[in-house]
């Protein structure tokens, strides 16, 4: 990972660009977050009082991420809302038929996000974060 690029950049800043492994490893994160908030609290008043900012710091740190992902794939961290869409509309399980739009819509951004590397070089989001594999002389 990049030693400048740290985690509360990576959750809290929508600027610059991302590696894959952090983006996976935050993802992941988030979405466990997300599962154990849900299963820890049954009383839906307490969950509803306290779910309000949960969901909201758990949707602002999911877009922060998915910006810095899309900016490293050379795309607008606007994709993002449609990505956050897909995930509230299958979550926890999705059951029609525009849920099943919405799965394709999630297995394209893990494809994209998550396998295919970010662009080399500099881009209009940001320097890049791979290292040049020639040395130069010293």
């Amino acid at each position: 990972m990049n030693p400048t690029l740290d985690w509360g950049e990576i959750l809290f800043s929508a600027t610059g660009r991302m590696r894959q492994l952090p983006f996976v490893i935050a993802s992941v994160g988030l979405l466990f977050v997300l599962a154990f908030y849900q299963a820890l609290l049954t009383t839906s008043g307490l969950k509803l009082a306290i779910g309000l900012i949960v969901y909201f710091a758990l949707v602002y740190m999911g877009a922060c991420v998915l910006a810095k992902r899309l900016h490293d794939r050379g795309r607008s961290g606007w994709w993002a809302v449609i990505i956050l869409v897909a995930i509230f509309m299958v979550w926890p399980a999705p059951s029609g038929f525009f849920d099943f739009i919405a799965v394709v819509v999630l297995v394209w951004a893990f494809i994209d996000l998550a396998l295919m590397p970010g662009e080399r070089g500099d881009n209009r989001y940001g320097r890049t974060l791979y290292r040049s594999k020639t040395r130069e002389p010293s």
